[in-house]
């Protein structure tokens, strides 16, 4: 197996003009379904491990004194982890639904691109 020869042609498809525009559609479908789910989930994922931070540094007492600093800690930080858990399953529910948003477009344009080769 020649590896340069791979390397060579995968940098020449990186720079050869798009000719094919329905490839182009096809990928933009497929962000298109994706995107939604992806920016939800770094959101979420990225407000919850902050609660979570909150929680530890409260529960440890970095922030805040006293038993009751530590109790509010405690909860705070279940909160975030629960948040954190969750963030998958909800991902994976709001992938799917807009998979099936575009299910049959990004299935036609396939099934067009597949018979033009």
């Amino acid at each position: 197996m020649n590896t340069d020869k791979i390397y060579a042609e995968s940098i020449a498809k990186e720079y050869a003009p798009q000719d094919n525009s329905k490839i182009i559609a096809l990928r933009k479908l497929d962000t298109k379904a994706k995107l939604p789910a992806t920016i939800f989930t770094y959101a979420w994922g990225i407000v919850s491990a902050l609660i979570f931070g909150t929680g530890m540094c409260l529960g440890m007492q970095v922030i805040g004194s006293g038993i009751t600093g530590m109790v509010i800690g405690i909860v705070v930080g279940i909160i975030g982890m629960i948040g954190c858990g969750v963030n998958y399953p909800i991902y994976k529910k709001i992938l799917e639904n807009g998979k099936k948003k575009y299910a049959f477009e990004i299935v036609q344009l396939a099934k067009e691109i597949s018979e033009e080769k």
